[in-house]
């Protein structure tokens, strides 16, 4: 054996691998029954945390946003009565403080807002990798079949 045919030949850096795609590895996803297991498993598990993370913030959102109106509502009253009364009550500073919750509500709701849109991207992920999975196994079965029917026309043959 040669030193030439030893060392592989030279990759272009077009045509460089570092084998980290899927598609390097689907004979060996379809082939590993544990980590097929293990996969369902954990997507089981999770899934459900998902959905109700999910339902419970839609929930938050809706208050926050009831609760936002009701503020906006009694800061209107507020100063309506503050100018009505034409006296020297001290309202403006409870106004300031609704103003002020009302501010603070409104950047939570846009971080609620924002989590919402990552566990649906999370939840849209996880409904993906299932079906590639899915389809993964249901083509690795088909393959297994026909390779099964081939083995058995040839030892017939024989």
């Amino acid at each position: 054996m040669s030193t030439e045919e030893s060392t592989p030949p030279a990759m272009d850096v077009d045509t460089a691998s570092d084998n980290t795609s899927i598609d390097d590895k689907i004979d060996d996803f379809c082939e590993n029954p544990t980590r097929d297991a293990l996969t369902e498993g954990l997507m089981s598990l999770l899934k459900p945390t998902v959905d109700q993370l999910d339902e419970r913030i839609r929930a938050t959102r809706i208050c926050q946003i009831e609760l936002k109106q009701r503020i906006e509502s009694l800061t209107d009253v507020l100063t309506k009565i503050n100018e009505a009364l034409q006296c020297p009550f001290e309202t403006d500073s409870y106004v300031k403080k609704l103003i002020n919750a009302k501010q603070k509500i409104t950047v939570v709701s846009n971080i609620l807002q924002t989590t919402q849109e990552r566990i649906n991207k999370l939840h849209q992920a996880v409904e993906r990798n299932t079906a590639k999975r899915k389809a993964l196994l249901d083509h690795s079965s088909m393959y297994s079949g026909t390779s099964n029917i081939q083995e058995k026309e040839e030892a017939a043959e024989n």
